[in-house]
């Protein structure tokens, strides 16, 4: 599925319809360079899983949670990861197989310890369609 904004708002929007829908269990994987938008749409996801809690990028902390929703919400950035193992450290396993979801930012870099079964989302830039056009691909891997 593919779906064009041409907002932040949009962005938002976008992310907030995937996080109503989303279910315990579930992990979400987000790709796309710096500055595309990755924070807005998680922002917008939180929102839609009734998180009141400001959500931002957690990249010094590697993971930051949020359980004022109506199910936990795990965070994850792990762009400064320097080894695969540091995902061990803080207990990755369990949150992929815990009863909140997880949104995981860059997950290109940690591919290997990825589930199987997860919801991607890439976000794309396309300057000749303007500034704050974004294109959102969904994919979901079984």
């Amino acid at each position: 599925m593919t779906i064009e904004t041409r907002s932040p708002e949009e962005t938002f929007e976008t992310g907030f319809r995937m996080g109503e829908r989303a279910r315990a269990g579930q992990v979400y994987t987000l790709a796309g360079d710096l500055g595309v938008g990755k924070t807005v749409f998680t922002q917008g996801f939180a929102k839609g899983l009734g998180v009141e809690e400001h959500v931002n990028s957690p990249t010094f902390t590697i993971v930051q949670e949020y359980e004022d929703g109506r199910m936990p919400f795990y965070h994850f950035d792990v762009y400064r990861i320097g080894d695969i193992e540091e995902m061990d450290e803080i207990g990755f396993e369990e949150y992929i197989a815990g009863e909140g979801v997880c949104l995981i930012e860059w997950a290109n870099l940690i591919e290997e310890i990825l589930p199987e079964e997860r919801t991607e989302i890439l976000i794309e830039k396309d300057l000749e369609q303007g500034f704050d056009f974004r294109r959102i691909t969904v994919t979901e891997r079984k």
